[in-house]
């Protein structure tokens, strides 16, 4: 039984009757909303995410965006909503760990590798496994393990650097590189903050094919700023204004709304 059946059976909230159908609806946040000090971070905050969908989330300083995130992975506990993963695990009942081994991996902005560490042995490190004390001790690579790794430095395009010390990489190397830590987790939901902040222009375009590449055997949800680069990924835009969805659909749309102009782009 995996991870995700488990705590299904734990919980088991009902579906809400409102909510898409759970055919290929990987995410769903309904009426989210959350205070810090009388400040209203979200408010009444809805959307879903389907299997597989890449989506791009922006909006102004302030919007909720990272609060957004802080409530899928368990960091914030909302005041009011619903958080449904898989069509019936309740994230709001779980704690970050639980909701990690659910298969929900988040990427912060500032990248976090072993720097000390080769590449090879970061992807090592972050390898879904065992990891009990008497797993640890007597921890050997099997060829599955090996396999996955190779195919993760293909995918993040590292293969050639597998035994350069992470301290050594580029900006957009060590991105790619915890992306690949994550990717090694087998995350069935990937949220990414800001991942192009830094970066040149080739690696900005390096790491919109990547992500292009991930989503499709995940759904992939990027928080970004820089306009160009969504542009960039091609996919549904949400953009965020005082907590709730202001506006929703391809940036092209999104750009032409009045509202987003006002509050967003025309800033």
């Amino acid at each position: 039984m995996t991870d995700a059946a488990a705590i299904a059976m734990e919980v088991e909230p009902s579906a809400p009757q409102d909510a898409p159908s759970a055919d290929g609806t990987v995410l769903y946040l309904d009426g989210v909303s959350v205070s810090f000090d009388g400040f209203k971070a979200l408010n009444d905050l809805s959307l879903y995410v389907t299997s597989g969908e890449m989506r791009a989330i922006i909006g102004p300083n302030g919007a909720g965006k990272t609060t957004m995130m802080d409530v899928i992975t368990g960091r914030t506990r909302p005041d009011t909503g619903d958080v449904i993963f898989g069509g019936n695990v309740d994230l709001t009942k779980l704690d970050e760990a639980e909701i990690a081994n659910l298969g929900i991996g988040r990427k912060f902005q500032k990248p976090t590798v072993f720097e000390s560490h080769s590449v090879f042995d970061n992807l090592e490190l972050a390898a879904k496994m065992d990891r009990g004390v008497i797993a640890t001790l007597f921890a050997r690579l099997g060829a599955a393990q090996r396999d996955a790794i190779a195919a993760t430095l293909e995918t993040i395009g590292l293969a050639d650097q597998a035994g350069d010390l992470a301290g050594s990489l580029s900006h957009g190397q060590k991105q790619w590189l915890e992306i690949g830590m994550l990717l090694m987790q087998e995350p069935d939901v990937l949220l990414v903050d800001e991942p192009v902040a830094g970066m040149t222009d080739a690696e900005t375009e390096r790491t919109a094919e990547l992500l292009r590449d991930i989503a499709g055997t995940r759904s992939v949800i990027v928080v970004e700023h820089d306009m160009e680069f969504v542009r960039s990924l091609g996919v549904k835009v949400t953009v965020l204004h005082e907590g709730t969805v202001l506006s929703e659909g391809p940036l092209e749309m999104v750009q032409q709304d009045q509202r987003v102009i006002e509050v967003y782009l025309g800033r």
